[in-house]
């Protein structure tokens, strides 16, 4: 067996293992296998930290980026990794370079929106921050990124500690063994650069923010600590009032020796209990509750869980409630819902770029809250952790998924393993977030056996890490061109909740076809129709079949509406999409100017006619039962 076959089976073999611990990292470049991260620390945003965020020195390098890659695509360990400085009297001589003259950018943030010379770069960005530091015994320190965008390499003080892949998924870097007293440079390079077995591939239709997008820190814990946790409402065959006030789930605690004691408080649900680690340092628990509060849209209760282990605690603000199917119904804590939402993008509104701050969050949740929505899809990848933790306070359910968006290498193990690993990243982060009942695998891929293997087992993994949501797909296909639809998707078997994206009155035909459309699905489950619509420039007015007008818009919703209402399993919409966003592939003059126009609202958050329309139909409550 070669290194890299060994390596690969090494990786399929430690994912699919129930008990461990560890995120394991990419394959990269050329096929070669990276070193697996040490651990992924779950709740760093309700840790104390010390927050990175701020201005960072950059450098950027253009194609072929030799400082970062060798000839045959190996990763560097020299040059801009080593922050040498020019000796500009006497030498040596470095690699022509300075980070402590070079400007600024800030973190988090893309790099595309901050210096105009860059905004449709794609390449590597070096980024360079002295970092003080007073090492203490027994303790060890992990540089956290929330995501960077695509491929990062970590370097202090010259000394490569981590490397990752995946744009929109956290990772954690242990500097303990490099740092030292005193100033730490710490160096991150970034490749946005597009290749064919990415994920996403080479082409997707949103903009490709470079850069280090979500924020940067440094977690001081104690040798043992806690790393991943998971606390949720029992989930057994069928929901029922004894489920209702117990709680069950693990505590990790890294390194941990078997018999490590751990303790479990939540105060207010009246739990405190002390456990003990396994060898695999897992504390497993099974508790009961008093006076339970369930999370919902309309009582969006959070407790505040503490957990203690050593002298490392972790604090959460954790809601519990009980998510499943019932034929084509969807239940939340034993009765039937109707989710009314709309896709959302992480792009901010306003100022653009990608969403970094509260007030971007809280912008998109304004306008979700002005169409009366319930629910939201994050398109097309994990979102900044913000997001889900406004929506457990506010009461918005969410779909999350990751990128696997069309033209992905379905038929190559290591891109399968890639998924897995991305798969992993964002259920492990999210996992305790109450508005999460939607784990989703992917978005418009193409109908064939070969993607459909791939995607079955990535659902089963997704089943089997969290049998406590429910999972999906957002299908495209079949055409419509005739007035009876029959979608008999094979990955439909493996779904829970059926998404279907179609474009009737903007891709094909004319708004009012929709009236005649009869669907029909060859499975009985839960349908949420995940996309729909046409796009519109804002102020743009004209008559009801006038193409990217504000009119037209409205009618192409109105109409599917319609329709929508003749489907009996329908317990879901969400139209396409929140906000005006940018994408590259959108280049009509005038018209898009680089956006997809398919918003109800602007990229200003300027309200179109269809957000009306929206709006009416969700208060109404017109479109579809609940059950």
């Amino acid at each position: 067996m070669s290194d890299l076959r060994a390596a690969q089976w090494s990786l399929k073999s430690l994912l699919r293992s129930a008990s461990a611990a560890l995120v394991f990292a990419l394959i990269l470049r050329c096929g070669s296998a990276q070193q697996p991260l040490r651990t992924l620390i779950v709740g760093v945003d309700h840790r104390h930290t010390e927050s990175l965020n701020g201005d960072w020195h950059y450098l950027v390098e253009q194609p072929p980026a030799r400082e970062l890659y060798d000839d045959k695509g190996n990763v560097r360990d020299g040059g801009y990794a080593q922050n040498s400085h020019p000796n500009i009297k006497s030498g040596p001589h470095n690699s022509e370079y300075d980070f402590s003259t070079a400007p600024t950018l800030k973190v988090p943030g893309d790099w595309n929106t901050q210096d105009s010379t860059l905004f449709r770069f794609e390449g590597v960005v070096w980024y360079e921050r002295d970092v003080p530091m007073q090492p203490k015994p027994g303790t060890r320190t992990f540089l956290h990124v929330g995501a960077a965008n695509y491929r990062s390499f970590v370097w202090v003080n010259g000394k490569r500690i981590c490397q990752h892949e995946g744009g929109f998924t956290p990772f954690d870097c242990e500097m303990t063994g490099a740092a030292h007293a005193g100033l730490n440079a710490v160096v991150i390079a970034v490749d946005s650069t597009r290749h064919k077995d990415d994920i996403p591939s080479v082409s997707y239709d949103w903009f490709n923010y470079g850069g280090i997008t979500r924020d940067v820190s440094l977690v001081t814990v104690p040798t043992y600590f806690i790393d991943d946790y998971d606390v949720h409402l029992q989930h057994g065959p069928t929901f029922s009032p004894r489920d209702a006030r117990t709680l069950t789930g693990y505590i990790h605690v890294q390194d941990a020796p078997a018999g490590t004691s751990v303790t479990l408080r939540i105060p207010e649900a009246g739990v405190e209990k002390t456990l003990t680690t396994n060898a695999d340092g897992r504390a497993e628990f099974t508790v009961n509750a008093t006076n339970l509060s369930l999370w919902s849209p309309a009582s969006p209760k959070l407790y505040r869980v503490v957990l203690t282990s050593g002298t490392d605690e972790v604090t959460d603000d954790i809601g519990f409630r009980d998510v499943r199917v019932d034929g084509t119904k969807i239940l939340l804590n034993g009765k039937a819902v109707f989710l009314q939402g709309a896709n959302v993008h992480a792009e901010a509104p306003v100022r653009g770029g990608r969403v970094t701050t509260d007030e971007d969050v809280k912008n998109l949740f304004s306008m979700l809250q002005q169409i009366n929505a319930n629910f939201a899809r994050l398109c097309h990848y994990p979102h900044d952790e913000r997001m889900e933790r406004y929506a457990d306070k506010t009461g918005i359910m969410l779909w999350s998924e990751i990128p696997l968006w069309q033209r992905i290498s379905f038929d190559k193990s290591d891109v399968y393993d890639k998924a897995v690993i991305m798969l992993h990243e964002m259920i492990r982060r999210d996992r305790n977030k109450a508005s999460v009942i939607l784990w989703s695998v992917s978005n418009e891929t193409p109908n064939n056996p070969v993607r459909t293997k791939f995607l079955t087992d990535l659902a089963n993994e997704a089943r089997h890490t969290d049998p406590t949501r429910l999972i999906t797909s957002a299908l495209i296909g079949p055409r419509v061109s005739e007035d009876q639809v029959r979608q008999d998707d094979q990955l439909m078997q493996a779904l829970d909740v059926v998404g279907q994206n179609e474009y009737i009155g903007w891709y094909e035909g004319q708004p009012e076809d929709a009236d005649r459309k009869e669907w029909t699905f060859s499975v009985n489950k839960p349908l949420i129709f995940s996309e729909f619509g046409a796009e519109a420039k804002y102020g743009n007015h004209g008559g009801d079949h006038d193409r990217w007008t504000e009119e037209q818009e409205a009618n192409v919703l109105e109409h599917q509406f319609k329709m929508m209402q003749k489907i009996p399993q329908v317990r879901g919409v969400t139209p396409w999409v929140l906000m005006d966003f940018r994408s590259t592939t959108r280049n009509i003059p005038k018209l898009q100017d680089g956006y997809n126009r398919k918003g109800l609202f602007s990229e200003r958050m300027e309200k179109k006619k269809a957000a009306d329309v929206v709006r009416k139909a969700y208060t109404e409550h017109s479109i579809g039962k609940a059950e």
